[in-house]
């Protein structure tokens, strides 16, 4: 039950239709007040889902094809109410290890009704994984960053990010289409993303493949270099610090 009185509203997400089945009658017969609010077969599906209508918890699949459980549970940060989190996963003792080290829940694969109870049981007074343990449990870069607008989370394929530049608190994503504000660290992501981006100035990474060219500008008498980008029309400064990377693209 949740903190009003109201039966707990579950989500499943999950890849296969079995194991979202085998969820499903799993949840009806034990004997708790729930309600199964929606499945959704990808992160994407689980994320336009509970962007659209909140629940209290998601049963959410690690292992799913182009953006994993982590990822989307990190994404769903972004909601204004994001839900508890109970990870499913087949054996994985890395996984499991990094679970119980940031008090994650999970339930194993194949689920069995008793553990899936004493999860449940726990998720009155849950509250949502933190976000420093979810870093800690993501083992690849993520797929997407994502924006909140409307009260619903856009992704953005990092593939088409073209520059990240620190604006007081948030950080501008640049695409060829359109600027999205989010709020991370540009630390972090030049971190997550050392092997595709590139730092030109302190506050600002730029995507490697989209770097066309560099440009003088002399300001003041001094010479200074901009870096052209693909997709779009900006110049963006060089800092006198980061002038190597001109040589490395080899265009000084």
């Amino acid at each position: 039950m949740t903190g009003e009185g109201k039966p707990l509203s579950v989500v499943i997400v999950d890849d296969e239709a079995p194991a979202r089945s085998r969820l499903r009658e799993l949840l009806a017969d034990c004997g708790m007040a729930l309600t199964v609010a929606g499945e959704a077969a990808s992160g994407r599906a689980a994320l336009d889902l509970l962007s659209a209508a909140p629940a209290d918890l998601v049963l959410l699949d690690i292992r799913m094809p182009e953006m994993d459980g982590i990822e989307v549970a990190q994404h769903l940060q972004g909601l204004e109410r994001p839900p508890a989190v109970i990870f499913a996963t087949a054996y994985d003792a890395y996984a499991i290890r990094a679970f119980e080290v940031h008090a994650v829940d999970y339930l194993l694969k194949p689920i069995r009704m008793a553990r899936l109870k004493e999860a449940l049981a726990r998720v009155g007074g849950a509250k949502p994984p933190q976000p420093e343990a979810l870093r800690e449990l993501q083992r690849a870069p993520r797929a997407c960053l994502s924006a909140q607008e409307r009260g619903k989370i856009h992704l953005i394929p990092i593939a088409d990010v073209v520059y990240l530049k620190a604006e007081l608190k948030y950080i501008t994503v640049r695409t060829a289409a359109r600027e999205y504000l989010i709020e991370e660290s540009l630390t972090r992501l030049e971190q997550e993303y050392a092997e595709r981006f590139v730092r030109v100035h302190r506050n600002c990474l730029v995507a490697r493949a989209a770097v066309r060219g560099f440009e003088r500008a002399d300001e003041g008498g001094e010479a200074n270099w901009l870096v052209l980008l693909s997709g779009v029309e900006e110049k963006l400064a060089v800092s006198r610090r980061q002038q190597h990377i001109v040589r490395e693209f080899g265009k000084g």
